[in-house]
């Protein structure tokens, strides 16, 4: 059994050596990133890191500014596209990889067979993005295989809502967006990508994007209409299986609750009737929606953003007791193998950013929480583990903690790491040096080590009120227990060192079958040096553990 560790990386800002990048500038300006950069060298320094499955997201083609026209590929409206690169999940073509990737246009899908292939030798899995809700507003696939027609083209687009259209309708409206549109005509009006169904979308919705109609009757009631099945039903399963085929290992599905479950159903065991070892991701952010997604809809992992993900952040900033971690998992325990834990993606904001924690040593304990709890998944965002900040102002996306998705730019500790393809930490800090070491070992330890892959979890927070040596509100303690091994993990939230004593209660022994001992020797594994404790109801272990830091301690039993 693996524990999956997932490194989401953006190939248009991964490969990219441009060190002037200006804002709002177009490619020949700003550079871009190309899916050739990841050579075997750059895979296997993200395989050293720990990782088991890159998300490489938003190679699929998507609507740009950029002109790629003497190519086949139909230039878009700029009035609706967000920055100049556009956004990965705009799309502008499902059966096509993103020009702006490719060393050579033309053979494009060529050098994705490749990357997936060079990635797989690396003893990594591939996940992409499947993109279900919603399309870029001038969607037109120039590539579809024979007999594939395109989203809407047998629309009736004088009915608001139809089972069998692709798209949703404002009749009789054309889209008059509260900005400049540059001209850009849509008549009738399509209902806009976030669930807007009037014709007058904002800057602040999705008004790049037009919504697809999976049989559901938005302003009918949500009345359901799936039988026959609807049009889109059947061209996203297409879409699914053409990727599938391509030797892929995963899907991360793209705001997947604001399709409906009926179809996911259907889709994921059609998908993996052909491909049973193909995993599904699902963004969703509703907790009462998440066993629906799981045991009705065929996920395997979904986002644990509302629970884990927001009580760790609340905790790293202070504004939350690391008691709170144990209320978060207790909620979802009976599905916590399905829960996807992260403490950074394209969506929010950097660990080390100004608007999150602004010091990126201070993600060092919640690291060690996220990743070393449970077996579930755990992902990290490509610089996170060099503690980029994410605090350019790109253009589109402005200086807002994010590493922008809509703009071409570089992102400059990933351009230190790779320096030209070197991989020498040549051009990093020794900070960033040390934290990346930091992320390599707990990323690896929780493979290498049963107990951490996949041993049971006892939470010890009941059992460890405050004292003078121990802060519920600062502290956090559990055990990972396989057949002959159990690990001690303790958590420092705080800014200060700790000599932290930590209380075992009678049941842990009970539960486990161990015996009492005064003293025991315990094996660092983050910094790989011997400990001596006590391991009984009669005195607490006494851990000195770093500031924002973790002790993990082994005993063998």
């Amino acid at each position: 059994m693996e524990k999956i560790i997932i490194y989401q990386v953006l190939p248009r800002l991964f490969g990219n050596n441009n060190r002037t990048c200006e804002p709002n500038g177009d490619r020949n300006t700003n550079g871009c990133g190309l899916l050739n950069d990841f050579t075997p060298r750059a895979l296997e320094q993200i395989r050293m890191l720990g990782t088991t499955h890159i998300w490489y997201t938003g190679v699929i083609e998507h609507a740009t500014q950029s002109d790629y026209s003497m190519f086949g590929i139909p230039s878009d409206h700029p009035g609706v596209i967000k920055g100049k690169a556009g956004s990965p999940y705009a799309i502008r073509d499902y059966y096509d990889i993103d020009p702006d990737l490719a060393s050579s246009v033309p053979a494009r899908m060529q050098e994705f067979e490749d990357l997936v292939e060079r990635t797989h030798q690396a003893g990594m899995k591939v996940i992409i993005d499947f993109v279900p809700n919603h399309v870029a507003r001038q969607y037109h696939s120039d590539v579809a295989p024979e007999g594939v027609n395109d989203f809407g083209a047998g629309d009736n687009p004088f009915h608001a809502f139809n089972p069998q259209n692709n798209f949703y309708y404002i009749p009789g409206e054309a889209l008059n967006a509260q900005f400049d549109m540059q001209g850009y005509h849509e008549y009738p009006a399509k209902a806009t990508g976030n669930d807007n169904f009037g014709a007058w979308p904002s800057k602040n919705d999705w008004y790049e994007t037009v919504k697809l109609n999976y049989g559901v009757d938005y302003q009918g009631g949500r009345a359901c209409h799936f039988d026959p099945i609807p049009d889109t039903w059947n061209k996203m399963l297409h879409i699914l299986l053409y990727w599938a085929a391509k030797g892929i290992d995963g899907f991360r599905c793209d705001m997947a609750e604001m399709v409906p479950v009926e179809f996911w159903e259907w889709a994921i065991a059609k998908v993996k009737e052909a491909h049973p070892e193909l995993i599904f991701i699902a963004e969703v952010y509703n907790p009462g929606e998440y066993r629906n997604y799981i045991h009705r809809g065929g996920f395997d992992y979904l986002y644990d953003k509302v629970g884990l993900y927001d009580t760790l952040r609340a905790v790293t900033c202070g504004n939350a007791n690391a008691t709170s971690i144990t209320e978060c998992w207790q909620k979802i325990d009976d599905i916590r193998d399905h829960m996807l834990n992260f403490l950074e993606n394209h969506d929010e904001q950097r660990l080390a950013s100004a608007f999150f924690a602004g010091d990126a040593e201070k993600g060092m304990a919640p690291l060690v929480v996220s990743a070393c709890m449970g077996r579930n998944p755990m992902m990290i965002y490509f610089g996170q583990e060099l503690g980029e900040r994410g605090m350019d102002a790109e253009g589109f996306s402005g200086r807002d903690g994010r590493t922008t998705i809509f703009d071409y730019w570089s992102v400059t500790k990933i351009r230190h790491w790779r320096n030209n393809g070197r991989f020498d930490n040549r051009k990093l800090t020794p900070t960033e040096v040390s934290l990346q070491q930091f992320y390599s070992r707990v990323l690896n330890l929780c493979n290498q080590e049963e107990a951490l892959r996949d041993g049971e979890f006892y939470d010890l927070m009941y059992a460890n009120p405050r004292t003078e040596h121990f802060n519920p509100a600062r502290h956090y303690a559990f055990l990972r227990r396989s057949a002959h091994e159990l690990i001690l993990v303790v958590v420092n939230f705080s800014d200060e060192d700790n000599t932290i004593e930590v209380n075992i209660p009678a049941h842990v022994f009970e539960y486990f079958g161990l015996k009492e001992q005064d003293k025991i020797k315990a094996q660092g594994l983050l910094t790989n040096d011997p400990f001596v404790i006590s391991f009984s109801t009669k005195a607490p272990a006494e851990v000195c553990v770093p500031a924002h830091g973790a002790r993990m301690l082994k005993m063998t039993f």
